[in-house]
């Protein structure tokens, strides 16, 4: 579908002072290049100056059938005709023809020594391009300066070759030396008056790739940056030429099928109609066309492989209006779009082509895709693209379309388009056709920046006033024609700027606003406008001085100097950017009210517009005489910006307006709305009364009632909080700040159930937090595990809400201990075993010293730990000999059982936490005890007998039952005998070692055979007290 709008595309035009009649125009490098039917000269005007003067003339040395200009080199390329005989030329240096004396040197491709320019003076130079087939087409890039030339079945692409002449000259002097002196003083005009210009460059083309496309007869080329794109009368081909990473792969063909490869046989009594068919990316290579490369025969030259990216052909029965001989494409077209972020390597490549009653327009970079297919209202002759408007000419009417190509490289650009932060008019969408500007008998058409330059030539024969079909279009009144008497023109027509076209429809659009606000063409006309300014802020510096760049810098006669075109170009920026926001909050009231599909976008539209909530809600406000309902946009907007953790609060007149729009329109969300940090200023009151009626209608719910309380808490009605409170269970509770997590925390994603995500913005606690901090602190401990397993709030974030409610010594723990009892994370396990550690062991320090914490009961205990979490181990057996209950105090009993469970438990690394466990002395018995437990944890048990031994050796038997067990039995008589041993032997009268001795004789006399038990009799005369342990082994043993 074609939009048709009444806004004006032209502001001028003026024609062309030209002798002869016009045969060929084109254009380029600020030039209008004419050239006369049927002539062998080329007429250059000034097309940046008013008037378009006369520049420069000079001959060509045939008749011109086709006539490019590259802006890369800024070269001339023609086809021209002599003697029935075809040729292909390129003329350099033509801006030296100004003076219509300048000197002209002849070469052939690839000769740059013998050319007069080598050798002094700069000339006009006509590089003459032999071919083995008759050249039909010709194209230039844009981007490199590679000529392209189209044969019957061939394309041949030659790349643009510079050479500065300070290198010729050396490379001419090497070859002048190698010469008799009778050939280097035979040329009189290498004396020492020729003037040398060391810094011009010297162009060349060297032939680079031939392709052999024996299907298809060529009729139009086009190339691009590496695309090559070619058409047939009713097929279009599109490759894509790179440079061959493995020169072996550039040699092998592409597979092609064996229809494509083989002609049809048994067919040449039918006539074979082709069908429809579009195939796009890797699809492409399917088609029937194939394609060959040839070498070129270089030994240096680089290898190039290809592949398919669009190929579309057309059924001749598919077009309705034309005869059978009109049925063919034409203005074939490879456009390239730079902006300011890409001024070498193009940011997007389109692929444009025609039939005389339908254009069709491609994305080719970053994926293969239809922007917009154009259906005209009558014939079409020729089409040419810029970057905001598409330009065709029909015989007698000069017709503007708009085109997608912004839209396309603004989601190049900006990754965060078509997100919640920004959005953009799709590059799909359809398509306007402004007013029409009337000519008679146009012919053909070509465009520079903001100018579009066309040929007309009435015909003469029949001055009727040809048959239109009827349509709806606007047209303006013809101009009036020249008044020479000659019946053709050639006119030069000033399109506006696209800022000056986007304020037209702006105006244009107030009438929609007024009549139907609702319509789809609206929304439509400012999506149109959006793509205008897109296209402004886009363009390049090059573009901008140009004359295509904004009216501001081009509108100021007084402005000079660099500063002021600086300073001119940064205030009109400033004014597109603010044109943009306008036009953002206009497309945002367009979606806010829009249906279930579009709403989503008028969130992104009012982010981009800089409006503020206040001024957001006084756009949407129902009429006073219409329906008091909200659009699905706008709540869409409300609920997302509600989400969003942001540091704006609202005043309590907002953040009513907005609980009475949610209360009226969508009543479920409200507990979401009110735990929104943005509401903290609303009137608890009135919310009170909301949320009781939506309880009374909707039913009772936990986070219905935790708002509620919140509530309450506000208006400081303590009695109403605690009732509200008690009404459910406090795992209950738990899953109602699970399914709201702002009913405690506000900030860092807490909201939303993204809150994780790697995100470590800080969150603060809620006035509801504090509450249950002094008064429910389970609750809220719990309620914080079950935030963090559910990915609502980070570790880290955790601490902080804790800290800032000054509990970092009393609930951070019990939350850490809580979140050990939950976590399955491995890293999470060992931050937090690592942290409480750490937390036991200052509490231990600080009782030492007796500046420790306040008293608190934690809340839980050691045993419960024990009983309730794997990584609390139950207490080894010996250490209640160690751990006298009498000499310390219950807090700090209770951390030192902590910590010996943690390390009796399996999780702790013993070797993180031996640092810390430095600060504590192993002088008392606790102290020691957590040393010895180190120890033990890290296999050190023949040390730690000794210390044992040394500090408490009534211990050392429960000890040794307990750790000295399978691999390490054998300590019992390795090591725990001699040990006992010797020390009884110095201290006969000490008890506790001799009972530790016979408790050890009977685990080694169970243990051992009578032959090892013999071996570990001491020799010192006390045999007999080992005899009763003997005779027990032998006994023992003869019974097994």
């Amino acid at each position: 579908m074609v939009h048709v709008y009444n806004c004006h595309p032209f502001k001028s035009q003026q024609i062309v002072q030209v002798e002869q009649e016009p045969g060929l125009v084109c254009c380029g490098g600020g030039a209008l290049f004419v050239v006369a039917t049927g002539g062998c000269k080329v007429e250059v005007y000034n097309l940046e100056k008013e008037g378009c003067p006369l520049f420069c003339r000079f001959a060509t040395m045939g008749t011109v059938k086709s006539i490019q200009h590259s802006k890369i080199g800024d070269y001339l390329v023609t086809i021209e005709e002599k003697n029935n005989a075809t040729y292909l030329r390129a003329y350099t240096n033509w801006r030296y023809q100004a003076e219509e004396k300048g000197r002209v040197g002849v070469r052939l491709l690839g000769h740059l020594l013998g050319g007069a320019s080598v050798w002094g003076g700069v000339q006009m130079e006509i590089i003459e391009i032999p071919m083995s087939e008759r050249p039909i087409a010709v194209s230039c890039c844009p981007v490199t300066g590679d000529l392209l030339v189209g044969c019957e079945k061939t394309v041949v692409l030659f790349t643009l070759s510079r050479q500065n002449q300070q290198n010729l000259n050396q490379s001419q002097q090497s070859v002048q030396n190698s010469l008799p002196n009778s050939q280097q003083s035979c040329n009189p005009s290498q004396g020492p008056t020729s003037v040398s210009h060391p810094n011009l460059s010297i162009l060349d083309f060297e032939r680079s790739v031939i392709l052999h496309l024996p299907k298809m007869s060529l009729k139009q080329v086009a190339l691009c940056g590496g695309y090559v794109a070619v058409n047939a009368e009713l097929e279009v081909l599109v490759l894509k030429l790179e440079a061959a990473s493995d020169p072996a792969a550039a040699e092998e063909p592409l597979e092609t099928s064996k229809s494509a490869a083989e002609p049809p046989q048994d067919q040449d009594d039918f006539l074979l109609i082709p069908r429809h068919q579009e195939l796009l990316e890797s699809k492409a290579k399917d088609c029937d066309i194939l394609v060959t490369m040839e070498k070129t025969g270089l030994e240096d030259q680089a290898q190039y492989q290809f592949s398919y990216i669009l190929f579309r052909r057309f059924s001749p029965e598919f077009f309705q209006g034309c005869r059978v001989e009109e049925m063919q494409i034409h203005s074939l077209q490879l456009y390239p779009l730079f902006t300011s972020n890409s001024l070498e390597d193009p940011t997007c490549v389109f692929c444009f082509f025609s039939l005389p009653t339908a254009g069709y327009l491609y994305s080719l970079k970053g994926g293969v895709e239809l922007l917009s297919a154009y259906q005209y209202p009558e014939k079409v002759l020729q089409a040419v693209m810029s970057d905001h408007l598409l330009h065709v000419i029909t015989k007698n009417a000069l017709q503007c379309f708009t085109v997608r190509c912004s839209a396309v490289a603004a989601r190049m650009e900006d990754p965060y388009i078509d997100t919640t932060m920004k959005a953009c008019p799709p590059s799909t969408l359809e398509v306007c056709a402004l007013r029409i500007q009337l000519f008679i008998g146009l012919r053909s058409v070509c465009v520079y920046n903001q100018r579009v330059i066309l040929l007309s030539a009435a015909d003469t024969e029949t001055q009727q006033e040809p048959e239109r079909r009827s349509r709806k279009w606007t047209i303006s009144s013809p101009k009036e024609t020249s008044t020479v008497g000659h019946g053709w023109n050639l006119y030069v027509v000033d399109t506006v700027h696209p800022f000056t076209l986007y304020q037209e429809m702006v105006e244009y659009s107030c009438r929609y606003v007024q009549t139907t606000p609702q319509s789809h063409s609206l929304r439509h006309l400012l999506s149109e406008a959006h793509l205008l300014l897109r296209a402004c802020l886009l363009q390049t510096p090059e573009q901008k001085q140009s004359g295509q760049g904004d009216p501001a810098v081009s509108s100021k006669p007084g402005s000079n100097g660099a500063v002021d075109k600086n300073s001119a170009t940064q205030a009109n920026r400033q004014e597109l950017e603010e044109a943009l926001r306008q036009n953002s909050a206009q497309l945002g009231d367009c979606f806010s009210r829009a249906s279930q599909k579009d709403c989503h976008l008028a969130l992104p539209y009012y982010k981009m517009s800089g409006l503020t909530v206040a001024e957001v809600i006084s756009r949407n406000r129902p009429p006073p005489e219409g329906p008091s309902s909200y659009g699905l946009g706008f709540l869409f907007y409300l609920k997302l910006h509600l989400l969003e953790e942001t540091e704006q609060h609202l005043t309590q007149e907002e953040a009513d307006e907005i609980i009475y729009i949610f209360s009226q329109s969508e009543p479920f969300l409200l507990v979401s709305v009110c735990a929104s940090p943005c509401m903290i200023n609303c009137s608890a009151t009135r919310t009170l009364q909301i949320l009781q009626r939506l309880e009374d209608t909707a039913g009772v719910s936990v986070p219905l009632t935790i708002i509620m309380a919140a509530m309450a808490l506000r208006l400081g009605k303590q009695q109403d909080y605690t009732e509200l409170m008690e009404r459910h269970a406090e795992m209950q509770l738990v899953y109602g700040f699970i399914e709201e997590p702002r009913l405690l925390l506000h900030g860092g994603g807490g909201g939303g159930g993204g809150g994780g995500g790697g995100q470590h913005s800080q969150v603060h606690p809620t006035s509801l937090a504090r509450q249950l901090a002094n008064t429910q602190p389970g609750l809220l401990v719990a309620a914080m595990v079950a935030l963090h397993e559910n990915c609502k709030v980070q570790l880290e974030q955790a601490d902080f809400v804790f800290k800032e409610l000054g509990c970092e010594n009393t609930l951070l723990v019990d939350f850490w201990e809580a979140m050990l009892m939950a976590s399955s994370q491995d890293a999470v396990i060992q931050e937090l075993l690592f942290r409480v550690a750490s937390v036991y062991i200052d509490r231990l320090t600080n009782s030492i010293n007796g500046s420790g914490a306040p008293k608190y009961k934690s809340l839980k205990g050691a045993d419960d730990l024990i009983t309730s979490c794997s990584h609390y181990g139950a207490l080894y057996p010996w250490l209640t000999v160690l751990n006298p209950t009498h000499s310390t105090t219950s807090e700090h009993q209770e951390a030192l059982h902590k910590l010996q469970s943690l390390l009796c438990g399996p999780s702790l690394s013993v070797g993180s936490i031996v640092p810390l466990l430095e600060r504590l002395s192993g002088e008392t018995l606790w102290g020691f005890s957590l040393h010895l437990l180190c120890a033990t944890r890290r296999g050190q048990y023949e040390s730690s007998i000794e210390q044992l031994l040394d500090r408490c050796p009534q211990a050392i038997i429960a000890y040794a039952n307990h750790q000295l067990q399978d691999k390490y039995m054998t300590l019992w008589w390795q090591k725990l005998l001699p040990e006992l041993c010797k020390r009884t032997r110095a201290a006969a009268d000490n008890g506790i070692l001799l009972g530790a001795l016979k408790e050890t004789l009977v685990v080694v006399a169970m243990e051992t055979s009578p032959a090892e038990f013999l071996e570990l009799i001491p020799d010192d005369g006390t045999a007999s007290y080992f005899l009763p342990h003997l005779l027990t082994c032998s006994q023992r043993h003869l019974m097994a």
